[in-house]
């Protein structure tokens, strides 16, 4: 197994032990920020794998299948604690998380019928935007609070913008299937 899914996989595993944090509160106080630093790490370890893999032509069908799951489960781990610790509506997380259902799903049709749908520049904004609020909802500094929901409401209009220009730009991809 090649370094970049090693790190994929070390992303997964790292996904309990970050919810664990930040939910239990077994740290007392320091729990957050043990949640927040397993967090950044995991998300160091997606623009890495992705990198290397890249750098030193190590893509694999693994790789390709694990790592955009791998990164879909630590944001919608975090979005749903979010939920049960009041952070988020409910109806917030359920967008973005039927986003990445549908997009996943549009691609492994697209995969089917031979055809690659890279990720746009709306798709990676996107992923930035969610992983900054992210970070700031865990760190929870009440002196951020405006700057927090107006992420928040970025990160779910950018989610929206993001899945029609999929849909539009792969309109061909639902013509494939009878």
């Amino acid at each position: 197994m090649n370094l970049p899914n090693k790190l994929t996989i070390l992303r997964v595993i790292m996904i309990p032990f970050f919810v664990f944090f930040l939910l239990s509160g077994v740290g007392g106080s320091a729990s957050k920020w043990i949640a927040l630093v397993i967090f950044a790490a995991a998300s160091i370890t997606d623009t890495l794998d992705g990198y290397i893999a890249r750098r030193d032509n190590l893509i694999t069908d693994f790789g390709k299948f694990m790592d955009p799951l791998a990164d879909k489960l630590l944001v919608c781990s975090a979005l749903i604690c979010f939920v049960e610790l009041d952070k988020l509506p409910a109806w917030m997380v359920i967008i973005i998380i039927a986003r990445e259902f549908i997009i996943s799903g549009f691609r492994l049709v697209a995969s089917d019928n031979g055809i690659v749908i890279a990720a746009s520049w709306w798709g990676k904004s996107k992923t930035i935007s969610q992983m900054i609020m992210i970070i700031l909802l865990i760190a929870d500094i009440p002196a951020l609070s405006v700057l927090n929901t107006v992420l928040i409401w970025v990160a779910l209009i950018l989610t929206v913008v993001s899945l029609i220009d999929y849909l539009v730009k792969n309109k061909n991809v639902l013509s494939m299937q009878n």
